[in-house]
């Protein structure tokens, strides 16, 4: 068994644990680092053919965490966002080989230059180091985080949610075992094993300067917790905020279909569409369609006395419902001034994840792209592609809301840092 899958017995604390788990990552990171790209991409081949081999053993696992959850009282997009099945399973394992498929960012020379004295710089990506991941519910961001912090030569310590453990051990079984395939430490990926919320503490801590930077992947109390304690740097979001805008100038077919996969596709995602936007000078035949089709798919739709005209199923919106991420089918719908309207409204009331707008206006639209400050905008698309595999990264750690290093999905360039080369011939400074 290895070291990160040990239990914690009587004599041992979960400081102690933690220490230990780091001090085992910059090792592995060290070695990680110098690995070559042909063996950080055999193991994860290796990793998705374990997942594939042991989907019996991992699904099992997640019917037990699911079962668990149930008898918990949960429901609704958690329990969603929890479940796993053969799907998806076999779509952990199609995410491993895209990620292997990647250009290695390691080494990569992003840009060189000659100076007057003849020196040559050079800024080259480097790893970042130790990357420490804590996640709810989510059993498949195992997979997801491990695979990309070791395609970028990083050494990963992932705290799972207590309520996904069982699906997450099972996974991380899977990858040590194409670790081990690709003679690569198995240290490189370490899962934490306890469901002691002190060792989240420890993690923001930095474990004795044994981790670099903290990727919270949760809700928002969460993400709130590790913001204000870590003593590391975060890659964070709070929360997935995003609007949908019907223009004037919008397309009644597109717009709908728009407006219902970015809300229904998958409720309990952060890039689904929570508010939807309408211009007040829009034609009634332009959104009617949109709201219409959002309640005939079981949406609960909340909207002020314009919004309720439309349709007498549409129920009253509070103050409250705007700025809100309902995570469920239900959606805030209001009328705004045009595109000015819509962008002053995202800047009071969005989280800067993930807007869009639905236009045939091209000047519309490129106001709305250059001026709606957001880590993803997108015109005429649905919000459900902030996602790393949508963009093709293979896979993504999360949406970084910030604007340091990190900003949108957070895959595989953006787990790497840089350092200079320079080369000279025998240059002195005067």
């Amino acid at each position: 068994m290895t070291a990160s899958l040990k239990t914690v017995d009587s004599t041992s604390s979960v400081s102690g644990l933690m220490q230990d788990i780091g001090r085992r990552a910059r090792k592995a990171a060290r070695a990680l680092g110098l690995a070559p790209a042909l063996q950080k991409e055999k193991a994860l081949f290796a990793m998705a053919k374990a997942i594939r081999a042991t989907s019996r053993e991992i699904l099992a696992a997640n019917e037990d965490d699911v079962t668990e959850a149930r008898a918990a009282g949960v429901t609704g997009s958690f329990l969603d966002r929890l479940t796993l099945d053969r799907k998806r399973v076999a779509a952990m394992a199609e995410g491993l080989e895209v990620v292997a498929e990647l250009k290695d960012p390691v080494g990569e020379v992003i840009s060189k230059w000659k100076r007057p004295n003849g020196m040559i710089i050079e800024r080259v990506r480097t790893p970042i180091g130790v990357i420490g991941v804590i996640y709810e519910s989510r059993p498949n961001v195992t997979a997801d985080a491990g695979a990309l912090c070791l395609k970028a030569g990083n050494a990963a310590i992932l705290r799972g949610g207590s309520d996904s453990h069982r699906s997450s051990r099972a996974i991380h079984a899977a990858m040590v075992e194409g670790l081990r395939g690709a003679r690569l430490p198995e240290d490189s990926i370490q899962l934490v094993p306890v469901r002691d919320r002190a060792a989240v503490g420890e993690m923001l801590s930095g474990l004795g300067g044994n981790i670099d930077v903290i990727v919270p992947r949760g809700g928002k109390s969460l993400v709130a917790r590790v913001q204000e304690e870590a003593r590391v740097p975060v890659f964070a979001h709070l929360e997935g905020i995003c609007h949908v805008y019907i223009d004037k100038a919008a397309k009644p077919a597109m717009a709908r279909d728009i407006v219902l996969n970015a809300k229904m596709r998958r409720t309990g995602v952060c890039g689904a569409a929570e508010t939807l936007l309408i211009d007040i000078a829009a034609d009634e035949n332009i959104y009617k369609p949109a709201i219409q089709a959002l309640l005939d798919a079981g949406c609960e739709v909340r909207g002020e006395d314009a919004v309720r005209a439309v349709d007498p199923r549409v129920r009253p919106a509070s103050a409250d419902d705007f700025g809100k991420e309902f995570l469920d089918a239900i959606i805030a719908v209001r009328f705004v001034e045009g595109v000015e309207g819509a962008m002053a409204h995202i800047a009071r009331y969005g989280s800067q994840h993930t807007d869009a707008i639905v236009t045939q206006d091209k000047q519309a639209a490129a106001r709305f792209l250059n001026e709606v400050d957001s880590a993803i905008v997108l015109h005429n698309a649905s919000t459900q592609f902030a996602d790393g595999g949508e963009f093709g990264f293979g896979a993504e750690i999360g949406i970084a809301t910030g604007r340091m290093h990190a900003r949108g999905p957070v895959g595989v360039e953006q787990l790497t840092s840089f350092k200079y080369r320079v080369r000279g011939s025998g240059q002195t400074r005067p």
